[in-house]
Protein backbone atom coordinates (compact mmCIF):
# COMPACT_ATOMS: atom_id res chain seq x y z
CA UNK A 1 0.00 0.00 0.00
CA UNK A 2 1.52 3.75 -1.11
CA UNK A 3 1.00 6.19 1.65
CA UNK A 4 0.23 9.69 0.47
CA UNK A 5 3.30 12.18 0.85
CA UNK A 6 1.32 13.61 3.61
CA UNK A 7 1.43 10.40 6.03
CA UNK A 8 4.96 9.89 5.12
CA UNK A 9 6.10 13.43 6.39
CA UNK A 10 4.00 12.74 9.25
CA UNK A 11 5.36 8.94 9.44
CA UNK A 12 9.18 10.38 9.82
CA UNK A 13 8.51 12.14 13.26
CA UNK A 14 7.47 8.70 14.61
CA UNK A 15 10.37 6.46 15.74
CA UNK A 16 9.23 2.92 14.34
CA UNK A 17 11.16 0.37 16.55
CA UNK A 18 10.49 2.90 20.01
CA UNK A 19 7.87 1.79 22.33
CA UNK A 20 6.42 5.19 23.71
CA UNK A 21 5.33 6.20 27.05
CA UNK A 22 1.86 6.57 27.63
CA UNK A 23 1.44 10.82 27.38
CA UNK A 24 4.51 10.93 25.51
CA UNK A 25 2.56 9.51 22.56
CA UNK A 26 -0.72 10.83 23.35
CA UNK A 27 1.13 14.31 22.70
CA UNK A 28 2.53 13.02 19.43
CA UNK A 29 -0.56 12.02 18.75
CA UNK A 30 -2.54 15.16 19.07
CA UNK A 31 0.44 16.92 17.18
CA UNK A 32 0.65 14.72 13.97
CA UNK A 33 -3.40 14.99 13.72
CA UNK A 34 -3.22 17.66 11.12
CA UNK A 35 -6.58 16.76 9.16
CA UNK A 36 -9.66 19.35 8.18
CA UNK A 37 -11.41 17.56 10.65
CA UNK A 38 -11.86 15.97 14.21
CA UNK A 39 -9.54 12.88 13.76
CA UNK A 40 -11.00 9.55 15.48
CA UNK A 41 -8.42 8.67 18.05
CA UNK A 42 -7.86 4.78 17.60
CA UNK A 43 -6.46 1.63 19.30
CA UNK A 44 -5.44 -1.50 17.82
CA UNK A 45 -4.02 -4.36 19.60
CA UNK A 46 -2.50 -7.56 18.71
CA UNK A 47 -3.36 -9.81 21.18
CA UNK A 48 -1.14 -13.10 22.19
CA UNK A 49 -3.88 -15.79 21.74
CA UNK A 50 -4.74 -18.34 18.74
CA UNK A 51 -7.68 -16.97 16.81
CA UNK A 52 -8.32 -20.15 16.04
CA UNK A 53 -8.81 -21.51 19.63
CA UNK A 54 -10.13 -18.71 21.72
CA UNK A 55 -12.28 -15.12 20.69
CA UNK A 56 -12.46 -12.00 22.62
CA UNK A 57 -15.54 -10.14 22.12
CA UNK A 58 -17.29 -8.06 24.68
CA UNK A 59 -18.56 -4.13 25.63
CA UNK A 60 -17.30 -1.71 27.75
CA UNK A 61 -18.26 2.19 28.57
CA UNK A 62 -15.74 5.01 27.83
CA UNK A 63 -15.74 7.32 30.86
CA UNK A 64 -16.21 10.73 28.52
CA UNK A 65 -17.49 9.25 25.38
CA UNK A 66 -16.94 8.75 21.92
CA UNK A 67 -17.14 11.98 20.42
CA UNK A 68 -19.47 10.77 18.45
CA UNK A 69 -23.52 10.96 18.12
CA UNK A 70 -24.64 7.21 17.47
CA UNK A 71 -27.62 7.05 14.97
CA UNK A 72 -29.37 4.30 16.79
CA UNK A 73 -32.28 1.89 15.36
CA UNK A 74 -34.89 0.00 17.52
CA UNK A 75 -36.58 -3.12 16.09
CA UNK A 76 -39.24 -3.57 17.97
CA UNK A 77 -42.94 -3.51 18.33
CA UNK A 78 -46.15 -3.29 20.99
CA UNK A 79 -45.20 -1.19 24.33
CA UNK A 80 -41.67 -1.21 23.55
CA UNK A 81 -42.18 1.27 20.82
CA UNK A 82 -43.29 4.40 23.40
CA UNK A 83 -39.98 2.84 25.59
CA UNK A 84 -37.64 3.39 23.26
CA UNK A 85 -39.21 6.63 21.81
CA UNK A 86 -38.75 8.12 24.81
CA UNK A 87 -35.40 7.02 25.50
CA UNK A 88 -34.17 8.59 23.11
CA UNK A 89 -34.07 6.35 19.78
CA UNK A 90 -33.76 7.92 16.42
CA UNK A 91 -35.98 5.28 14.27
CA UNK A 92 -38.55 2.83 16.07
CA UNK A 93 -40.21 0.17 14.39
CA UNK A 94 -40.06 -3.89 12.99
CA UNK A 95 -41.44 -4.36 9.30
CA UNK A 96 -41.18 -1.27 7.78
CA UNK A 97 -37.45 -0.81 8.71
CA UNK A 98 -36.70 -4.12 7.81
CA UNK A 99 -38.08 -3.70 4.17
CA UNK A 100 -36.04 -0.33 3.98
CA UNK A 101 -32.70 -2.07 5.55
CA UNK A 102 -33.73 -5.24 2.70
CA UNK A 103 -34.02 -1.73 0.13
CA UNK A 104 -29.93 -0.82 1.14
CA UNK A 105 -30.74 1.32 3.56
CA UNK A 106 -28.27 1.42 6.89
CA UNK A 107 -28.35 5.22 7.79
CA UNK A 108 -27.78 4.25 11.41
CA UNK A 109 -25.13 3.04 14.00
CA UNK A 110 -26.64 1.18 16.10
CA UNK A 111 -29.39 -1.77 15.81
CA UNK A 112 -31.30 -2.31 19.00
CA UNK A 113 -33.74 -5.50 19.25
CA UNK A 114 -36.22 -6.50 21.46
CA UNK A 115 -35.69 -10.97 21.32
CA UNK A 116 -39.52 -11.51 19.58
CA UNK A 117 -37.68 -9.75 16.66
CA UNK A 118 -34.64 -11.82 15.85
CA UNK A 119 -36.14 -14.57 14.31
CA UNK A 120 -36.99 -11.58 11.51
CA UNK A 121 -33.61 -9.96 11.88
CA UNK A 122 -31.72 -13.04 11.46
CA UNK A 123 -32.89 -13.45 8.01
CA UNK A 124 -30.67 -10.29 6.97
CA UNK A 125 -27.46 -11.33 8.39
CA UNK A 126 -25.75 -11.30 5.42
CA UNK A 127 -26.54 -7.40 5.05
CA UNK A 128 -25.99 -6.44 8.54
CA UNK A 129 -23.19 -8.58 10.25
CA UNK A 130 -20.46 -7.48 8.01
CA UNK A 131 -21.35 -4.37 8.76
CA UNK A 132 -21.28 -5.09 12.02
CA UNK A 133 -24.73 -3.59 12.89
CA UNK A 134 -26.19 -7.47 13.88
CA UNK A 135 -27.98 -7.28 17.46
CA UNK A 136 -26.19 -9.20 19.74
CA UNK A 137 -27.47 -10.51 23.26
CA UNK A 138 -23.62 -11.18 24.51
CA UNK A 139 -23.51 -6.66 23.48
CA UNK A 140 -26.16 -6.05 25.24
CA UNK A 141 -28.04 -4.95 21.90
CA UNK A 142 -30.92 -7.77 21.87
CA UNK A 143 -32.87 -7.07 25.00
CA UNK A 144 -36.36 -6.30 26.60
CA UNK A 145 -34.65 -3.68 28.59
CA UNK A 146 -34.48 -0.92 25.62
CA UNK A 147 -34.33 1.70 27.76
CA UNK A 148 -31.44 0.76 29.23
CA UNK A 149 -29.44 -0.08 26.04
CA UNK A 150 -30.08 2.83 24.25
CA UNK A 151 -29.00 5.05 27.67
CA UNK A 152 -25.43 2.65 27.56
CA UNK A 153 -24.81 3.79 23.53
CA UNK A 154 -25.69 7.11 24.44
CA UNK A 155 -23.22 7.13 27.26
CA UNK A 156 -19.82 5.83 25.10
CA UNK A 157 -20.31 2.46 24.93
CA UNK A 158 -18.32 0.66 22.27
CA UNK A 159 -17.82 -3.24 20.99
CA UNK A 160 -14.94 -4.76 20.20
CA UNK A 161 -14.57 -8.22 18.97
CA UNK A 162 -11.15 -10.13 17.67
CA UNK A 163 -10.30 -10.20 14.02
CA UNK A 164 -9.48 -13.75 12.49
CA UNK A 165 -5.51 -11.86 13.11
CA UNK A 166 -6.65 -11.89 16.44
CA UNK A 167 -6.27 -7.93 16.12
CA UNK A 168 -8.41 -5.83 17.90
CA UNK A 169 -9.56 -2.18 16.94
CA UNK A 170 -11.87 0.43 18.23
CA UNK A 171 -12.48 3.77 18.65
CA UNK A 172 -12.01 5.67 21.63
CA UNK A 173 -12.60 9.47 21.49
CA UNK A 174 -11.52 12.62 18.99
CA UNK A 175 -8.17 14.17 18.46
CA UNK A 176 -9.95 17.26 20.41
CA UNK A 177 -10.47 15.48 23.58
CA UNK A 178 -8.10 16.78 26.42
CA UNK A 179 -5.19 14.19 27.19
CA UNK A 180 -6.71 13.18 30.24
CA UNK A 181 -9.90 11.85 28.66
CA UNK A 182 -8.17 10.12 26.13
CA UNK A 183 -5.73 8.51 28.81
CA UNK A 184 -8.85 7.33 30.95
CA UNK A 185 -11.13 6.10 27.43
CA UNK A 186 -8.04 4.15 26.48
CA UNK A 187 -7.32 2.86 29.13
CA UNK A 188 -10.90 1.71 30.50
CA UNK A 189 -10.88 -0.33 26.25
CA UNK A 190 -7.89 -2.24 27.68
CA UNK A 191 -9.68 -2.93 31.16
CA UNK A 192 -12.52 -4.32 29.01
CA UNK A 193 -10.07 -6.26 26.92
CA UNK A 194 -8.45 -7.77 30.38
CA UNK A 195 -11.45 -8.54 31.27
CA UNK A 196 -12.65 -10.71 28.11
CA UNK A 197 -9.73 -12.93 28.17
CA UNK A 198 -10.21 -16.22 28.07
CA UNK A 199 -9.60 -18.46 30.86
CA UNK A 200 -7.27 -20.54 29.06
CA UNK A 201 -5.26 -17.97 27.34
CA UNK A 202 -1.65 -18.32 28.45
CA UNK A 203 2.13 -15.80 27.36
CA UNK A 204 1.97 -12.01 26.91
CA UNK A 205 -1.94 -10.92 25.82
CA UNK A 206 -1.16 -7.96 24.51
CA UNK A 207 1.63 -8.12 21.83
CA UNK A 208 0.87 -4.77 20.70
CA UNK A 209 -0.46 -1.76 21.87
CA UNK A 210 -0.79 0.89 18.93
CA UNK A 211 -2.31 4.59 19.09
CA UNK A 212 -3.33 6.27 16.11
CA UNK A 213 -5.51 9.00 14.56
CA UNK A 214 -7.98 8.60 11.54
CA UNK A 215 -5.32 9.90 9.04
CA UNK A 216 -2.02 9.33 10.61
CA UNK A 217 0.35 6.66 11.68
CA UNK A 218 0.62 4.29 14.26
CA UNK A 219 2.22 4.97 17.38
CA UNK A 220 3.33 1.88 19.23
CA UNK A 221 3.03 2.02 23.15
CA UNK A 222 4.78 0.17 25.95
CA UNK A 223 2.69 -2.69 26.43
CA UNK A 224 4.37 -3.27 30.00
CA UNK A 225 3.74 -0.43 31.40
CA UNK A 226 0.08 -0.43 30.12
CA UNK A 227 -0.13 -3.57 31.75
CA UNK A 228 1.20 -2.42 35.00
CA UNK A 229 -0.83 0.18 35.23
CA UNK A 230 -3.87 -2.07 34.93
CA UNK A 231 -3.30 -4.27 37.60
Amino acid sequence: MRHSKRFRELGVKVEKEKEYEFSEAIGLLKELASAKFDETVEVSVRLGIDPKRDHVRGTTTLPHGTGKAKCILVITDGEFVKKAQSAGADFVGSDDYLKRIESGWFDFDVMIATPDMMPKISKFGKLLGPRGLMPNPKSGTVTQDVEKAIKEVKLGKVEFKMDKAGCIHCGVGKVSFDEKKIEENIFQLLKGLLEAKPAGAKGTYFKTVTLSSTMGPGIRLNSRSLLEVLK
